[in-house]
């Protein structure tokens, strides 16, 4: 039976009932709406609201509707309820009869909804921090094994200056490590308590917001009783976050799925993260990587779902607000599995070293550091840069890179040129000459790395 039913005459359409029913994706709230029930109505005993044996019976059968729920004992398979909280409700009163009406008493769904939300997203984004945080020391431990794996550094996807592979994996890292404080932050303005808000004006029953706020272990209740009801930037806040991680994943995947082609061959995936063809034999897919990257479109649009939902809405409550859910389950959702696998795959491939330093041998990528050479002398870097642009037009013409330029032709474009030239252009010295904070030394890398492992530990 609706619990809105008294008022109406007439039952609810059954058509009407499926379209706004709730249950089906609503029931993962199961673990929090009876945790905030039990809160409540332990507050109601305490407030003398309820008589307090009366409290404790009604707190007792909530413990053992959850027991029977997590044993498999009482399905949510054909129940009528339209969502978990009247499913919970209704199981409640059919085993204690009017007592289990009680439960109810100074609340509305709509302070309840909203509080189960809360509890179910705090204890997500836990699950999230760890998984970051499990990316971040895989990434860390890959790096710690190829500080010295040199390999080109790209802009607009042509060789352009000496990068490590470490280095270039702890930009990766970086970016999760702003993840991680996106979600601490989300955590944090998620954390206080709406119940005791009632529909939207609270209640004018004796209620102790404080003590329902601290068994649920949020910081503080919510301040105003119409904001706590209609809000929802939490949600976004979070879907927002996820978005981001989301992008880093999905940039990460396709430098994978240019790494692992024959075009590059920088790395190899495990034969357990990748897939064959149907026709051709030879083909290995980064198929974990392409999914990632297509997943990516689907957060950013529960992101958009979830921020067109709200933007219209006058306060407080409005049954649009029930499509929050939804959207923010699928994104905790996508991004739990992406995270998981995207490290598993990380942690079983292999390094190809070596076709990476032959890489770094074609495309002139130290010609930056001949033009430093020719600035270091008292040359004017623009005119350094020209210089060295004529001689890298002219190696091309002749096949040949700077470091197999003669000296005599050097100093056909400048008289600076000396013999140590060759000595500055050599690719592992101009690696390690960059000491500049942050740059891509052996040095710099070990504590980027050192950086991330104690944010990962925090």
């Amino acid at each position: 039976m609706a619990l809105w039913k008294g008022r109406f005459e007439k039952e609810l359409d059954k058509q009407v009932n499926d379209f706004a029913s709730s249950l089906s994706f609503d029931k993962r709230l199961y673990r929090e709406d009876i945790a905030a029930s039990i809160a409540h109505v332990t507050m109601l005993g305490a407030t003398a609201i309820i008589p307090s044996d009366e409290s404790k019976k009604i707190a007792e059968e909530l413990t053992k509707i959850l027991a029977d729920i997590e044993d498999g004992n009482l399905q949510f398979n054909n129940s009528c309820a339209e969502d978990i909280h009247s499913f919970i409700e209704q199981e409640l009163t059919k085993r204690l009869g009017d007592l289990g009406k009680k439960l109810h008493t100074a609340r509305s769904r709509n302070d309840q909804v909203a509080t189960d939300l809360r509890l179910y997203l705090r204890k997500e984004i836990t699950v999230m921090d760890r998984l970051l945080k499990d990316i971040i020391n895989t990434l860390c431990d890959i790096s710690e094994k190829n500080l010295d794996t040199i390999m080109p550094g790209y802009t607009h996807l042509q060789r352009a200056q000496p990068v490590t592979f470490a280095h270039h994996l702890m930009t990766y890292s970086a970016m999760f490590g702003r993840d991680l404080g996106r979600l601490t932050d989300c955590s944090k303005r998620l954390n206080e308590c709406p119940l005791g808000s009632g529909a939207l004006a609270g209640t004018t029953h004796a209620i102790d917001r404080d003590k329902t706020a601290e068994m649920l272990e949020f910081n503080c209740p919510t301040a105003n009783s119409l904001d706590g009801v209609s809000d929802r930037d939490f949600c976004v806040e979070l879907a927002s976050a996820c978005s981001l991680i989301m992008l880093h994943l999905s940039r990460f995947s396709e430098e994978i799925i240019l790494w692992c082609s024959h075009e590059f061959k920088f790395i190899e995936l495990d034969d357990g993260f990748a897939t064959g063809s149907s026709i051709m034999p030879q083909k290995k897919n980064p198929d974990v990587a392409e999914l990632v990257r297509g997943k990516t479109g689907r957060v950013f649009g529960n992101n958009l779902a979830l921020l067109t939902m709200l933007k219209g809405l006058p306060l407080a409550y409005n049954r649009d607000m029930q499509e929050d859910k939804e959207a923010i389950f699928d994104s905790v959702d996508t991004i739990k599995i992406c995270l998981s696998t995207f490290t598993s795959m990380l942690k079983t491939m292999t390094v190809l070293k070596e076709n990476m330093r032959r890489a770094v041998a074609k495309g002139f990528i130290n010609a930056t550091d001949c033009a430093d050479y020719l600035a270091k002398k008292g040359v004017p870097f623009r005119e350094a840069y020209k210089i060295v642009g004529g001689i890298v037009a002219r190696c091309i013409k002749e096949g040949i890179t700077l470091e197999d330029f003669p000296i005599e032709s050097y100093k056909t474009f400048s008289d600076v040129f000396n013999q140590d030239v060759y000595h500055a252009i050599n690719l592992e010295n101009c690696l390690n000459e960059r000491k500049s904070y942050g740059g891509p030394t052996g040095t710099s890398v070990k504590n980027q790395i050192q950086l991330m492992r104690l944010m990962s530990k925090q």
